[in-house]
């Protein structure tokens, strides 16, 4: 009854109002419920049929080509005020399906399990003491997977001293290795990356700067995946490669972030 009687008061107050007259409210609430039901444009001509033959066979003495049309063209008002409300449904869904997707990526740290963060602790522990040669070591993996990555180092691209002399390579190496092993067993307690917001701003700055591509981010991650491996043979599993690589991404990733916001 109240769509029959919305539909016609509707068609009664069209050219007075000089719009559907249906509250704002309503009309939303119509568009939404429309979307959520999978209504389509079909639908609308099998409305206004029957509506037609309905009002026809109510008023059979009066029914005439003009008042099918001007019937008609009623419903066809309403049904495109309808229609314009299931867009903004539609496009209100879409909107909210990206937010959470988006959420969940950046959330994605929540996603750390225990067991994994339990894996990098023991490895982390194991080896910590020994942080400064092993993040030589690290180092070293990335240039020997990558030759052309020295290149993206201001104190290596024009310097002739080998590696191990170099002044600024270990300081370097170890900043980035303690950074990336520290975020790695803070990952699940936090539930996110939790280098510090000033220096991941600096991180996506000076990364965007220097030309860093995808492709070096999985060097990083091999290098990183080596040394470690090779300094706990005893220990290490697919199981330890899997959470020391997930928590090579998240923090990967929240780099690659701050290195978008600098495009």
């Amino acid at each position: 009854m109240s769509v029959f009687l919305m539909t016609c008061e509707s068609a009664a107050q069209l050219r007075n109002a000089g719009t559907v007259t249906v509250r704002e409210s309503n009309l939303k609430k119509l568009g939404a419920t429309h979307f959520k039901t999978g209504v389509q444009d079909e639908h609308f001509e099998v409305t206004k049929q029957a509506l037609l033959e309905t009002i026809e066979e109510a008023v059979p003495e009066m029914w005439s080509a003009a008042m099918r049309n001007a019937w008609g063209e009623a419903h066809y008002q309403l049904a495109n005020a309808i229609k314009a409300e299931m867009k903004d449904a539609h496009d209100q869904h879409s909107n909210a399906n990206l937010i959470i997707a988006v959420n969940m990526e950046e959330n994605k740290g929540n996603c750390f399990t225990e067991e994994q963060e339990a894996l990098v602790v023991k490895s982390w522990n194991a080896i910590k003491n020994n942080s400064g040669d092993l993040s030589l070591k690290f180092f070293k993996k990335i240039l020997e997977i990558a030759p052309p990555a020295k290149q993206l180092f201001s104190f290596l691209k024009d310097s002739n001293v080998p590696l191990e002399q170099n002044p600024k390579l270990k300081p370097h190496a170890m900043s980035v290795f303690i950074m990336t092993c520290e975020s790695a067993v803070q990952l699940r307690k936090a539930g996110k990356v939790t280098v510090r917001e000033s220096n991941l701003k600096k991180l996506g700055a000076t990364h965007f700067k220097t030309g860093v591509k995808e492709e070096h981010f999985e060097v990083t991650k091999q290098a990183l995946l080596e040394t470690i491996k090779e300094a706990v043979p005893e220990m290490w599993s697919a199981a330890m490669e899997n959470a020391w690589g997930e928590a090579h991404d998240q923090l990967a990733n929240a780099i690659k972030a701050e290195m978008k916001k600098e495009h």
